[in-house]
């Protein structure tokens, strides 16, 4: 089994966990291409609250929008983050946003691996 601190050094907490249990039954092939990918499409929290912070400026929606959401996104956009209530919800849990997101694409990608 790949080291997966070796193959995607970034993963903290509940992320890491995760992509271990959903990497333990790859071998080592399989976990390279599985953490290539990944790592490609995966989302930083640490980006997802930057782009929660352009809702002060008037941009909201756009952490939305890049974590798939378009429908939230456009709602975000046309009030101004739901009056910034919206946005300052969005920053306090830009974590869980970055994870939910991730196990999405996580799961995504190894089915696309163990085809």
């Amino acid at each position: 089994m790949a080291n997966i601190f070796e193959l995607m050094p970034m993963l903290q907490g509940d992320e890491l966990m995760y992509v271990q249990n959903v990497i333990k039954d790859m071998n080592d092939d399989q976990a390279r291409l599985f953490a290539n990918v990944y790592n490609v499409r995966r989302k930083d929290p640490q980006l997802v609250l930057l782009l929660s912070a352009l809702g002060f400026i008037g941009i909201g929606g756009v952490q939305r929008f890049v974590l798939g959401q378009v429908g939230m996104g456009l709602l975000y956009l046309l009030t101004a983050g739901l009056c910034l209530i919206g946005t300052i919800v969005d920053m306090v849990n830009h974590k869980r946003l970055a994870f939910e997101y991730n196990v999405m694409v996580a799961a995504e990608v190894s089915k696309i691996v163990k085809q």
